[in-house]
């Protein structure tokens, strides 16, 4: 009687992790943020090839997750200005059109909501480009149109970074803002009405409260919030504080749910920083060298890894951050945004791209409805989209 107890209590779980299973590959995932192109392909390695141990994302590791649309984001840091940032941001994008040529059986490009479902409906993977850093127009409109001639559908205002028409949140934060006066200027409202006339969405991550609440007040279409979290559960700059929330509620925006553990977790930064202490020499070393910020992050993040796994949070902090968007404004706002190959350090358990019907799995716990579910996986980004189409 006890084993056959045992049989049907392991039967039942079986079960209903293939239903679980299932209802993920059902459902249209979409994350709007990945960082491959400038992290991977940019570096010479081929997202067709297995990249486990040099990269979170690769082609098999993308079916495995049930990635049904992926924006591929377009970067570069504030190392790139007038004459060099255009430029390479179109690199990238020939990169991204490589990428597709290579892969026709098992990617699509996408532009349109209707796109996504197309590619989701013929087994692809949709795969659409944002722009990352407002820098990369440099000053000049023609430059914004001609990226969404490309494909561009998203642009991020500003990376942490400052451009000459709207200050970030990293220089808000520091009180070095280098323009006249924090927020946009004219030439900044002339981006953000350019967008909306484009139909290109206005990404809000990264950019100073200023620049947010003037964004709020110049757009004609909902917004995007592409890899950002909530403020009041990890009191980070890049994070939203709840009267922020409230407003993109109220504009019909999305915000997509950033893994970066130091937006998740308001303890992991100061786990992180005694780490950096002990290996301080070595940091330093680096630094003399002229390494980015998120270059040393991953050296460390290799090196030390077991020190680093031992700091980072649950993915149950991840979805708190859902459920206070949730009970903020609704079911209609929230999505993910991951940041993978960003140079993040995810919750555990969400190392690569294959993880994320970890994240269903997750929220069918906490008793999210099947339609509450897929609204957050991707329905929610499809709407924006589409109310930003022209």
């Amino acid at each position: 009687m006890f084993r056959s107890l045992i049989l049907l209590a392991t039967l039942c779980a079986v079960q209903s992790a293939l239903a679980q299973t299932s209802f993920h590959e059902s459902a249209i995932v979409i994350d709007t943020h990945n960082d491959l192109l400038s992290t991977v392909t940019m570096r010479g390695r081929d997202i067709g090839t297995d990249l486990r141990g040099a990269a979170a994302s690769d082609l098999a590791r993308f079916r495995q997750g049930g990635v049904d649309a992926q924006v591929f984001v377009v970067f570069c840091d504030e190392r790139f200005g007038k004459d060099t940032a255009f430029k390479y941001a179109n690199i990238e994008i020939d990169s991204f059109e490589s990428i597709l040529r290579r892969h026709p059986e098992t990617l699509m490009k996408a532009t349109t909501a209707r796109d996504i479902r197309r590619a989701a409906a013929s087994n692809r993977m949709a795969c659409l480009l944002g722009v990352e850093g407002g820098h990369m127009i440099e000053g000049d409109l023609s430059k914004l149109d001609a990226l969404y001639r490309r494909g561009v559908r998203y642009m991020t205002l500003t990376w942490n970074n400052s451009t000459d028409w709207a200050t970030s949140a990293r220089d808000e934060a520091s009180g070095t803002v280098p323009n006249a006066a924090p927020g946009l200027n004219d030439f900044g409202r002339q981006v953000v009405q350019r967008m909306n006339t484009l139909g290109m969405l206005i990404d809000l991550s990264h950019t100073g409260e200023k620049t947010f609440w003037d964004v709020m007040a110049a757009t004609r279409r909902p917004v995007l919030v592409s890899h950002s979290n909530a403020w009041a559960l990890a009191p980070h700059r890049r994070n939203l504080k709840d009267e922020q929330i409230k407003a993109i509620g109220k504009n019909g925006g999305v915000i997509h749910l950033n893994f970066n553990a130091s937006f998740v977790d308001s303890s992991f930064d100061r786990k992180i920083n005694v780490l950096s202490a002990v290996h301080k020499g070595e940091i330093d070393s680096l630094v003399a060298l002229k390494w980015a910020d998120y270059d040393i992050q991953d050296f460390l993040v290799a090196k030390y890894k077991a020190e680093v796994d031992a700091a980072r949070p649950p993915l149950s902090l991840l979805l708190d951050h859902v459920d206070h968007i949730v009970k903020l404004v609704g079911i209609n706002h929230v999505g993910l945004g991951s940041d993978y190959d960003g140079s993040i350090i995810p919750p555990l358990g969400l190392d690569d791209v294959s993880t994320f019907p970890k994240i269903t799995e997750g929220l069918l716990q906490r008793g999210y409805k099947s339609a509450e579910i897929r609204k957050i996986l991707g329905g929610n980004f499809l709407r924006l989209l589409k109310a930003n189409e022209r």
